[in-house]
């Protein structure tokens, strides 16, 4: 995939270096390289992990648990159902 990109990067530099494109297409290849600058810096960015280093790193409780709440529901204080003190528009 990255050898791709590279590829169809240096397409688009080979495009507005020519010189031959309109305004609206040289725009649009610098767009494109910009673009694909930044998907390969990403891509370079991104350390992928190998199988040593995941042996490395056990595992901390493989599964998810549910845990009991200490607090009761009803323990919030009730609001006032009242008239509000906020004018409202009529």
């Amino acid at each position: 995939m990255r050898e791709e990109l590279e590829r169809i990067r240096e397409w688009a530099d080979a495009k507005i270096q020519g010189g031959e494109e309109p305004p609206w297409a040289w725009y649009q290849y610098m767009k494109l390289k910009e673009t694909l600058d930044a998907i390969l810096g990403g891509m370079a960015a991104v350390v992928t992990p190998t199988e040593s280093s995941l042996q490395s790193a056990p595992r901390q409780g493989g599964h998810l648990r549910l845990v009991a709440s200490t607090y009761p529901q009803d323990t919030a204080q009730p609001h006032h159902a009242g008239p509000s003190s906020i004018p409202l528009p009529m």
